[in-house]
């Protein structure tokens, strides 16, 4: 071989060995978490009180440490999209509402759901106007009306199934309603006076009633449902056996336990996560069913 080449070939290889050393030590100085495979992708839905940055960091930190590799959370604007990537096993599991848990029931599985005031239980509200004496449901007829999301139990269903219990159609009784895709965004509009009334997670308005009371205070209750199964984290029937799901479900019902847990669940103004008991979603299904006309 000519010299030329010899001294070609032997710039390569130093370049080579360069490039290779310089991948182990770039790869030795991550964190386990960054050397592990594929982030844990934990999907959010409006139902959750996305607005504060504090408590997002948290609840990815926690989860991050506790399951022992990185998760990302990932939000989008409405329920279907979640739901969408969950059953799709885009997501490894997501924080979702009991009515898209019910109507993809069978694609999916229930890893754990919050407890609030000691049960896994929450109710749908709706308000009105703080100034408004408008006491009863029948009140409400001829309102603007706004609902949170139309695959929502709480910001929807509940309320059209109740309409339909009184013999009474959604889009007779209300002169005109709409979606503002989260909850905190309905008692905006009922506040605001956009909308007359308003459907909303009872958990959400009382909560803001303490993060927010002056929009909260904008705003009353007129109506509370019977009580609910709380909006749950579930995963796709395909991911339910996964180690990183079982990992996930795991850190969720063991928060409590945890001072860095304890203090999401403190932002949460959630007592933690327990395994869902049998028939939580039955009043739910109901519901559907009725406004289906299936009952």
């Amino acid at each position: 071989m000519p010299e030329a080449s010899r001294e070609s070939l032997r710039r390569a290889l130093r370049v080579s060995r360069r490039t290779v050393l310089a991948g182990v030590v770039a790869g030795a100085a991550l964190s386990p978490l960054a050397r592990a495979a594929a982030p844990l992708r934990f999907g959010l839905t409006p139902v959750f009180l996305t607005s504060d940055t504090a408590l997002l960091s948290g609840l990815e930190g926690y989860l991050s440490r506790s399951c022992g590799r990185a998760v990302e959370l990932v939000q989008r604007r409405t329920y279907q999209e979640i739901t969408a990537l969950l059953v799709s096993e885009q997501l490894d599991a997501a924080w979702i509402c009991g009515f898209p848990y019910v109507k993809y029931r069978e694609q999916l599985r229930l890893l754990a759901v919050p407890a609030w005031h000691g049960r896994p239980l929450y109710q749908s509200y709706l308000i009105v106007g703080r100034e408004r004496s408008a006491g009863r449901v029948e009140d409400l007829t001829g309102d603007i009306h706004a609902f949170s999301d139309p695959d929502s139990n709480s910001g929807y269903l509940a309320t059209a199934a109740l309409l339909v219990e009184r013999q009474a159609r959604l889009d007779t009784f209300f002169r005109k309603h709409f979606f503002t895709y989260g909850h905190r965004n309905v008692v905006r509009a009922v506040a605001s006076g956009l909308a007359d009334s308003g459907s909303v997670d009872g958990y959400v308005w009382e909560v803001l009633q303490e993060t927010e009371p002056d929009l909260a205070g904008a705003t009353r209750l007129v109506h509370r449902s019977d009580w609910l199964g709380f909006p749950p984290v579930a995963s796709s029937r395909g991911l339910a056996e996964a180690p990183a799901t079982g990992a996930l479900a795991r850190a969720l019902l063991r928060m409590d336990e945890d001072p860095e847990g304890r203090q999401v669940l403190r932002l949460l103004r959630l007592d933690g996560f327990v395994v869902p008991p049998s028939g939580l979603y039955d009043g739910i299904a109901a519901s559907w069913r009725r406004v289906s006309g299936l009952t």
